[in-house]
């Protein structure tokens, strides 16, 4: 199994095989290759300064850019950490005892925006080095002790920390739910990951700047945020820009982070990428999260629990370049399974958290019904390629499980370099955009009717698909719907369309029994004579997920 390491110290994160085609997939794709006159290219899409502060260092990320493109030229250098030993062996309880002063924000009282410090230690034990862009110049931020209080446990740590340790890396605050309060909406931590919330959500998702050969028998390479460049913004400004310089054995790169926290909370990200290395597997704008059983599970009476679903996001989105919209649930299996959904330049995805009914979760201190949605939008197109999904068994809510990025068609190689760009929104349950039918709730049990003395195999499954919203509820009395359910084996039968008792939600059910062991992948939308109602349902049926 491949382990991931924590978005952030203390979170609800971290970790990572069979294979499945789906019927809108190619698993064995390799990454695009691009030359400089491609859209991709660097030298198509130079840098315009956005805001006060990067107006007054108009060169500085094109400096960056050349600084990770040299040194993708040479051998790969570890980072070398100066923790003492008492603070990387620190425990979970010790390390959330340090915590950092609010009155030494940097930025207070000087800008709409706060940045406040992760102390090093713990798994935190590659420094991040903070370079405070300003119109005097670049100066490097160094670590104080009385940045922190070090409270209960981590009394004793006090003092300890060498002048030149750094620090795990910086959040942002900002007045996002109300004038009066600085909010935290945005975090860097622990190699590229970060966190993102909009109002009233509390975090969940982690975003990342690069994935490399996720999921792959060679192991995967995680890229390492190793500097930061902070802009302060001018008092009155909404808007922050962050640079940030990456590196890892395989690439380098540097990043350009745009952010617009408010209710339409969004972060224009730029990365320019700079290959050391043969890469085989390129993951663009990868997002982690957590699923350890919901609606659909089949195994979620293993795990003891009062609640009756634990995740924090339920679904794959997609919107293809034919302005298709795909909805895959998410799945805790018995085996890593990877799964793709190819397309040529789409329009978006992202994973999110659709259920927002706090008494589907009954979880008053995690409020999984308050984790955001991340929705990936290109702002230059990706080509061809595949949205990959990595759903990784997991018996903890502690791991994060499910991946899922961009992985571009042609491979990338040594000493090629290319650009993305990219904006991430956080949503609620939907995206403003998408105006069909949705997938309301995905349940599946066995295919069995009661009493029956021959019963069949338990890999024999019904399966009944909710749908809700779109013109649903607005169809003429007598409107016909039907199921347009597409599979590439097994054998279907009772397929129906009913209307629930709300009047406004639809309902297909059908029972479905697999050829052996054959994955069964399903596709499945809602139709009134050549009208599409509804968004597709994608869904493989893995026999291997079988309830004893």
């Amino acid at each position: 199994m491949i382990r991931l390491p924590h978005a952030l110290p203390g979170s609800k994160n971290s970790k990572p095989f069979t294979k499945s085609i789906l019927r809108v997939s190619s698993l064995l794709s390799t990454l695009l290759a691009l030359s400089v006159a491609t859209p991709f290219s660097i030298a198509a899409t130079p840098n315009q300064p956005t805001t006060g502060a990067e107006i007054s260092q108009p060169g500085l990320f094109d400096a960056i850019s050349s600084r990770a493109k040299l040194l993708a030229k040479e051998n790969y250098k570890p980072v070398v950490a100066n923790i003492p030993e008492a603070l990387a062996k620190m425990d979970y309880d010790q390390y959330r005892s340090i915590r950092f002063r609010p009155e030494a924000s940097l930025w207070r009282n000087e800008a709409l925006f706060e940045v406040q410090l992760f102390h090093a230690g713990y798994i935190s034990r590659e420094p991040k080095i903070l370079h405070m862009a300003t119109n005097n110049g670049d100066s490097i931020l160094q670590f104080k002790q009385e940045y922190f209080n070090y409270e209960g446990p981590a009394a004793s740590l006090a003092g300890i920390a060498p002048k030149d340790i750094g620090f795990a890396a910086f959040r942002l605050h900002y007045p996002l739910n109300n004038v009066n309060y600085k909010d935290e909406f945005f975090a860097f931590s622990g190699a590229s990951y970060f966190r993102m919330i909009g109002p009233n959500q509390a975090y969940g998702i982690s975003g990342r700047g690069l994935a490399i050969d996720t999921a792959e028998s060679s192991g995967e390479e995680f890229p390492s945020f190793r500097e930061f460049w902070l802009l302060k913004p001018t008092p009155t400004e909404n808007h922050v820009v962050i640079y940030a310089l990456l590196d890892s054995p395989s690439i380098a790169g540097a990043y350009r982070f745009d952010m617009y926290p408010g209710a339409k909370n969004q972060v224009k990200v730029t990365a320019r990428l700079y290959a050391r290395k043969d890469i085989k597997k390129l993951g663009v704008a990868p997002l982690t999260s957590m699923f350890l059983f919901g609606e659909n599970s089949v195994n979620k009476y293993k795990f003891d629990d009062f609640r009756n679903e634990v995740h924090n996001s339920d679904g794959l989105l997609m919107q293809t370049s034919s302005s298709e919209w795909i909805w895959r649930p998410l799945t805790n299996h018995r085996a890593l399974h990877v799964s793709s959904l190819s397309d040529n330049n789409p329009q978006g995805f992202g994973m999110l958290q659709r259920d927002r009914n706090f008494e589907n979760y009954l979880d008053t201190e995690a409020k999984y019904e308050k984790r955001p949605s991340i929705w990936v939008k290109p702002d230059i197109p990706f080509g061809k390629g595949r949205v990959e999904l990595v759903e990784i068994p997991s018996d903890s809510e502690a791991n994060d499980n499910m991946v899922a990025y961009w992985v571009p068609e042609q491979s990338m190689k040594a000493g090629e370099e290319r650009e993305y760009k990219y904006t991430l929104f956080t949503y609620d349950a939907e995206i403003p955009d998408q105006p069909l039918a949705k997938v309301l709730r995905t349940k599946t049990g066995w295919g069995a009717v009661a009493a029956q003395s021959n019963p069949p195999p338990k890999s024999k499954r019904q399966f009944a698909i909710d749908f809700q919203g779109g013109e649903l509820d607005k169809l003429p009395a007598g409107t016909i719907v039907q199921a347009d359910l597409m599979k590439n084996a097994g054998k279907l039968s009772d397929l129906q369309v009913s209307r629930l008792p709300n009047g406004k939600s639809y309902r297909v059910s059908f029972k479905i029994e697999p050829e052996g062991n054959n994955v069964v992948d399903m596709r499945l939308f809602l139709k009134t004579k050549d009208k599409r109602l509804s968004e597709v349902w994608s869904y493989p049926w893995y026999p291997d997920n079988t309830p004893n």
